[in-house]
């Protein structure tokens, strides 16, 4: 279960992990690093949902990114266990893109973050004192 006192714990079914606050954070910023990106979360919106995509099926759907950039944030999100790369043995060479189970728990996350950025307080234009 989850603790916020001296550790914070993630029970995921058949396995049984404590977090510090230091390996907590670490574990985040980890994350964070393999989603970062201009579109590397549009890609995963658009592989939501066991969406299988062609290389030229994504390119259609972002027109702003170039096939390098396509190329490079692809082959990060596979190296990452984020997405699956399927090649169909055939004349002409088919291959699809979709996530891996992995990949795709993280749309309940992404949800939460969502939902959680719809929900920030009014936030002021001056700067918090810190003596305060």
């Amino acid at each position: 279960m989850t603790s916020t006192d001296k550790k914070v714990g993630y029970l995921p079914p058949g396995k049984k992990r404590e977090y510090t606050e230091e390996t907590a954070a670490a574990g985040v910023e980890e994350i964070i690093r393999m989603l970062e990106g201009k579109w590397k979360l549009i890609i995963l919106f658009h592989l939501f949902g066991g969406r299988l995509l062609r290389f030229s099926e994504l390119e259609r759907a972002i027109p702003a990114i170039s096939q390098k950039m396509l190329i490079q944030q692809l082959r990060q999100m596979e190296a990452d266990g984020i997405l699956r790369r399927i090649v169909h043995h055939q004349v002409p060479p088919k291959v699809e893109y979709g996530l891996t189970d992995w990949g795709q728990s993280l749309c309940p996350a992404l949800d939460a973050l969502l939902t959680w950025a719809e929900n920030r307080p009014e936030v002021d234009d001056e700067p918090a004192d810190p003596a305060a």
